[in-house]
């Protein structure tokens, strides 16, 4: 009776009893990340639904909508707007500093702009969640759990190989509690885990030096200070954020008269464009932020750019704070680095989060080696089965002829030969072509093959040490396919023990927006990219600078270091001919622009930099000679050069030094040392010039226009000049990667105007 199925009991404790489990499955099912993989689990079964479906990143996209209903219909039986929700989240650049997801149509934009219908956009799973993520899954790595029906199986946890927790972060609200974790850098996030392998017992100053902060997908700047510390060692705190702005003279329009401009090419993480700049009208409206005269978005695909444009009455510092004061520009990341441990919500700090991934990093390692080493262990024995067959082949086929059946047969080779049932099964099997000589010679080579393959593998998982060093070569190869430069910029970072200096703001057309503090001991580090930034000496010791590299094998390979201490004179030197100093005093540990230092006429596609030189100070420079593209030389004295950058300086303008003639540029500047004999100069079709250094060669190249240098072949352009001694050695490098090494002892003197 239905009266029988009827249990009175308290509407207390009914609630309290549901009310838990309901908090539990939005816990542990749908909120929060697992602190392993850094995935939810609606997160992880979209990247496993497209494993399975085959989406790699060669093969073509495939609708959103089919993946969907796979997540839907296998693994998650939820609402399809909460999965394809997740889905775009993993595919937008903006809001994943890693994306896990390609994606092909229109997932949205930094102006809140929702993404197109699941039956409109494609997607397929990214190199690094290909890669990193799913590339071990068929390994035995991970254990497996019916799904919601029982009908299919579906990991419980992806065996990552990169802390995905920290590179993409997590945003989640359970019940109870919520979970926000910033994004980081995957290099730097590397060099922590490396360094945590190298020694256990590393300090947490020497840590955070290794993972200054987080990394977002939008960029911004961090000022760096107790926030942060606080974050990574409790697991909870505020870190401010700011976007980056600079200061521009801008023409509104024809016949009108230039003004000074705020531009905006960087926003706080997770804050909407639009809606920003719609809040920002609303104060200059309401007269709560004054000196503005227009806001123009001419953000395109190059980037964002937020022109605004100030009145004549308007102070662009004043406005600029008041941006920083009154808007979002300038806002507070409240983190929370909550996961699950075990299945369980904890609070981490930074180091324990990366402690708790290596233990897992090594678990699922020697899984996969016992994996491999059965795998190895089934092949080999089938193997030697083969190599015991062939050694008595007459007797094998003699017993085969008269066994009545398949099964009579096998039982007589397990019996006469004391082979195993496998190894019997796989003689029976063999094919004719298999008795051949070669054939035997290929069976010997593939045992001797497996079983060094076998020594290998146990050596890994009998000796920890051994394991310790494949895994940091494995995370070193990772870096080098997936690391990419640091997009937020950290500023005022200190090294530790180190004493330092404030420094004055910068006086350049593009002014860096905060004060930065710069250690006595760190040097300005010159990237191949053209970007500068601040090294610390921990730094500098990790770029390897002695050990040859190979060519693309890191994202921003150094060019040259220069120490801050005596301050350097930088100054360089444009494609028209002009001369700016290098205003260093406000560079951050971030790679930053050569245009955030220079004057606002440099930095440009027409008038661009061409070369960057150290003169006064440690510099033993005693001129510059520069060449023009057509092959035109003027000297100049170093003593000459700096007094006209600090002419430059004082005035806020560049200063011309070399009046080229029309449609030609500068193309290169060489520094001259005291101890110089000879220019050696390369054009574009391989010719070497070399001109010794003479009181009468000066005197030709010291005037405004120059003097001609050589004689140059239709379409030929000078690519390289080097003031050097006379037994100096010359490095030509093709743009192919070849190499070769000359004395300059060996080059014969030329005359000007010769063809060299």
């Amino acid at each position: 009776m239905v009266s029988d199925r009827i249990f009175p009991t308290s509407l207390r404790e009914e609630m309290e009893r549901s009310y838990l489990e309901y908090a539990m499955s939005v816990i542990v099912g749908r909120a929060l990340p697992d602190v392993r993989d850094g995935l939810k689990p609606v997160q992880r079964r979209i990247l496993y639904a497209m494993h399975e479906l085959g989406l790699t990143p060669e093969r073509p996209f495939r609708k959103c909508a089919r993946v969907v209903g796979d997540v839907l219909g296998k693994y998650h039986p939820h609402g399809e707007t909460a999965v394809y929700d997740a889905l775009v989240r993993q595919v937008q650049t903006f809001t994943s500093r890693h994306p896990l997801l390609q994606g092909h149509g229109n997932f949205g934009s930094v102006d809140d702009d929702p993404a197109a219908a699941m039956r409109y956009t494609e997607t397929r799973l990214a190199p690094l969640s290909h890669g990193a993520l799913l590339g071990e899954l068929a390994e035995a790595t991970v254990d497996f759990t019916p799904n919601f029906d029982g009908s299919q199986q579906e990991p419980a946890v992806l065996p990552a190989q990169l802390p995905i927790l920290l590179l993409n972060g997590c945003t989640g609200i359970a019940v109870g509690m919520a979970t926000n974790i910033p994004p980081h850098n995957l290099g730097e996030v590397v060099d922590g885990l490396v360094a945590l392998l190298r020694n256990p017992q590393l300090s947490d100053e020497a840590l955070l030096q290794l993972i200054p902060g987080p990394d977002f997908p939008t960029g911004g700047e961090i000022p760096v200070g107790t926030g942060l510390r606080e974050v990574y060692m409790q697991g909870r705190g505020s870190i401010p954020l700011r976007g980056v702005a600079h200061l521009e003279a801008v023409q509104p329009g024809k016949g009108r008269h230039r003004r000074h401009a705020v531009v905006v090419t960087e926003l706080p993480y997770q804050l909407s464009k639009a809606n920003w700049i719609e809040k920002l009208a609303e104060q200059v409206n309401d007269g709560r932020v004054s000196g503005i005269a227009d806001i123009r978005d001419e953000s395109d695909r190059e980037g964002m750019r937020v022109v605004i444009e100030l009145r004549r009455d308007g102070e662009p510092d004043v406005v600029l704070q008041e941006l920083f004061r009154r808007t979002a520009l300038q806002s507070n990341f409240g983190a929370i680095l909550l996961a699950l441990v075990d299945g369980k919500p904890t609070q981490l700090s930074l180091r324990r989060a990366l402690e708790i991934f290596l233990e897992f990093r090594e678990q699922t390692t020697l899984r996969r080696y016992r994996f491999a080493l059965g795998k190895i262990g089934q092949r080999l024995e089938v193997v030697k089965g083969l190599l015991e067959a062939l050694a008595q082949l007459q007797h094998v086929i003699l017993l085969i002829s008269q066994a009545s059946e398949a099964a009579r047969a096998a039982a007589v080779l397990q019996v006469q030969l004391g082979l195993s049932p496998i190894q019997a099964e796989a003689v029976l099997a063999m094919p004719l072509r298999r008795l051949t000589g070669l054939e035997r010679q290929s069976l010997d080579t593939e045992r001797q093959q497996l079983e060094a393959e076998q020594a290998r593998l146990q050596v890994l998982l009998d000796d920890r040490n051994s394991r310790v060093k494949a895994l940091i070569r494995q995370l070193q190869h990772l870096r080098k396919c997936y690391a990419t430069p640091r997009r937020t910029r950290l500023l005022g970072q200190v090294v530790p023990g180190a004493p330092s200096r404030s420094t004055e703001p910068a006086r350049s057309g593009q002014q860096p927006s905060a004060r930065v503090t710069i250690p006595e001991d760190g040097q300005l580090l010159v990237q191949a990219d053209g970007q500068l930034r601040l090294a610390s000496p921990l730094a500098v010791s990790r770029l390897n600078l002695e050990q040859p590299a190979p060519l693309a094998s890191q994202p921003q390979p150094p060019r040259c270091l220069v120490p801050v201490q005596p301050e350097p004179r930088l100054v360089v030197f444009s494609a028209m001919g002009r001369i700016a100093n290098l205003r260093w005093e406000r560079v951050a540990p971030q790679p930053q622009a050569l245009a955030r230092f220079l004057p606002e006429k440099l930095g440009g596609q027409v008038d661009r930099p061409v070369q960057l030189a150290l003169l006064g100070g440690s510099s033993t420079a005693a001129g510059v000679a520069l060449l023009s593209c057509d092959g035109r030389c003027r000297w100049l004295k170093a003593a000459v050069v700096t007094e006209l950058a600090a002419r430059a300086q004082n005035s806020g303008r560049t200063v011309v030094l070399f009046k080229l003639r029309p449609g030609r540029t500068l193309c290169r500047a060489a520094p001259c040392p005291e101890s110089a004999v000879a220019l050696v100069v390369a054009t574009s079709c391989g010719r070497l010039l070399r001109l010794d250094v003479t009181p009468d060669l000066l005197q030709e190249l010291d005037s405004p226009a120059g003097a001609s240098l050589l004689r140059l072949l239709p379409r030929e352009t000078i690519v390289g000049a080097a003031c050097c001694g006379d037994t100096s050695q010359l490095l030509l490098a093709t743009r192919h990667g070849r190499l070769k090494r000359l004395p300059v002892e060996q080059l014969a003197p030329n005359s000007r105007g010769d063809l060299g």
